[in-house]
């Protein structure tokens, strides 16, 4: 009795004891309405970190519309091919690999062809990549973090058993209708009981997140970082959390040389890659001319005031000495 009840002050991490909840004969996913949400802060956050960068408003849900149906199939086709026996292998359902509201989206393919559409739509409004890039780093990091919460409703990317205080309960999920077991989409017959106690690896990856957008919004307004700079430091501490979040999980995936998970390897080579850049990309923080930040020729808000200074250092030094300056040269008083 005293085991049991031992076990239970131990395992205080209860899972959802679903993932699908249904409005009539529609499904309601939790998976999907937290990539929703993440999608939603990130563009929100991004809009207000880009204009006060400089850029005109509105720029940042214009890119969305091409950055996020790209970031989209690229997470899906990266995670159907690294881990495609799943989809193709012996036993496996090749129309599975479309079935995305289970779950499954790989962060590296989301980034990649992401990026490709928000080339696009950068491109399409005048904007510098490298700019927008900066701007929306701190929200995209932040909605991987909520992202992660989707895992937690589908009992997924879990680590090993523990005994830890912050164990994590996994429960046998049935379909209500059949009693056949279905872990994603159906319903805990014993919460009581959990089949395992495990390494909660979604919420380490979750809280590792929300640090790293608290470290490089301090760092961009230290060191006034730009030229993708933000992007690359977010890159970095996204990928040193990665790579040792990736060791504790158990769950199936691609191995590579030898026994190593993929997943580990590329945290690791992208990881030096974004260090890489940090370190070598030395340029001061860009102002966009006045024809894209004001594409209507409207000023923007105050907000924007490293802008308007960076433009008088340039007149400044274009010019001539200061105002002050040239009037205590010609022996009168500064007005």
């Amino acid at each position: 009795m005293s085991a049991l009840a031992s076990s239970t002050v131990l395992a205080y991490l209860p899972s959802p004891d679903r993932g699908v909840w249904y409005l009539g004969p529609i499904p309601i996913r939790a998976y999907a309405l937290c990539i929703i949400a993440g999608i939603v802060v990130a563009i929100w956050w991004g809009e207000k970190r880009f204009v006060a960068r400089g850029g005109p408003a509105g720029t940042v849900v214009d890119v969305a519309v091409w950055a996020v149906p790209f970031g989209l199939v690229g997470g899906r086709l990266y995670h159907v091919a690294t881990d495609w026996r799943t989809y193709f292998g012996p036993g496996g359902d090749p129309v599975n690999a479309l079935k995305i509201w289970e779950g499954g989206l790989g962060i590296w393919g989301a980034i990649a062809l992401g990026a490709v559409g928000a080339w696009i739509g950068c491109r399409r409004r005048g904007i510098p990549l490298p700019f927008f890039a900066d701007a929306v780093a701190p929200g995209i990091v932040v909605a991987q973090a909520i992202g992660r919460l989707g895992n937690y409703f589908n009992q997924e990317l879990y680590g090993a058993p523990t005994t830890l205080p912050w164990g994590l309960e996994i429960y046998e999920r049935v379909n209500p209708a059949t009693g056949a077991s279905d872990p994603l989409g159906g319903v805990a017959v014993d919460t009581a009981n959990p089949i395992a106690i495990v390494q909660p690896t979604f919420l380490y990856e979750l809280i590792w997140n929300l640090l790293v957008a608290v470290v490089i919004v301090w760092a961009d307004r230290r060191f006034r970082l730009g030229h993708g700079r933000v992007f690359a430091l977010y890159v970095a501490g996204y990928t040193l959390g990665r790579f040792f979040i990736e060791l504790m999980r158990t769950d199936p995936a691609t191995r590579v040389f030898g026994d190593i998970r993929i997943n580990v390897v590329v945290s690791a080579l992208v990881f030096l890659l974004a260090v890489l850049y940090v370190a070598l990309v030395r340029k001061p923080r860009e102002v966009l001319p006045p024809e894209v930040a004001h594409p209507d020729g409207v000023p923007g808000d105050p907000v924007a005031g490293d802008r308007a200074e960076a433009a008088v250092d340039r007149s400044a030094d274009a010019d001539g000495p200061e105002v002050g300056e040239g009037s205590r040269q010609a022996g009168g008083r500064t007005p």
